[in-house]
């Protein structure tokens, strides 16, 4: 890992299922990211505002109920709206794979479904930040 990255790990909206968001906080933190766990029935906004005051390199979203298209791709254009293009976001959760690809087309860079490696997720994630990290400024 190029340095310690920090990753906020967000629940929006409605869904109070949060077992697997805090699995997925405790497998980055072991890994060696600092986590920012936000809890249950986060607004969009909120997460946003989470990612900017944390100056977050991350953003992991988590969302079971079915409202993955509404929210997480509303996350992303409120992070863009405030001027942070950087920060990497994810999701996971209860996703069909008919969603998979409109989600990546609004703007998440990586999708985790039930079964998704622990290592999977926490590799990703440190070689996709490091790999920005080596990349240019544009």
């Amino acid at each position: 890992m190029q340095r310690r990255y920090r990753v906020v790990i967000a629940k929006p909206g409605l869904d109070g299922h949060d077992r697997g968001a805090e699995v997925i906080a405790r497998a980055l933190r072991d890994a060696g990211f600092e986590v920012i766990y936000t809890g249950v029935h986060q607004t969009p906004e909120q997460v946003a505002e989470t990612a900017l005051q944390e100056d977050a390199d991350a953003v992991g979203l988590s969302v079971l109920s079915g409202a993955h298209l509404t929210l997480f791709p509303r996350v992303v254009e409120l992070l863009r709206g405030k001027g942070i293009d950087d920060v990497l976001v994810f999701g996971g959760g209860i996703i069909p794979e008919g969603d998979v690809g409109k989600l990546k087309d609004a703007g998440l860079a990586a999708l985790f479904t039930p079964g998704a490696q622990l290592a999977d997720i926490t590799g990703w994630l440190e070689h996709a930040l490091d790999e920005r990290e080596t990349q240019p400024a544009s």
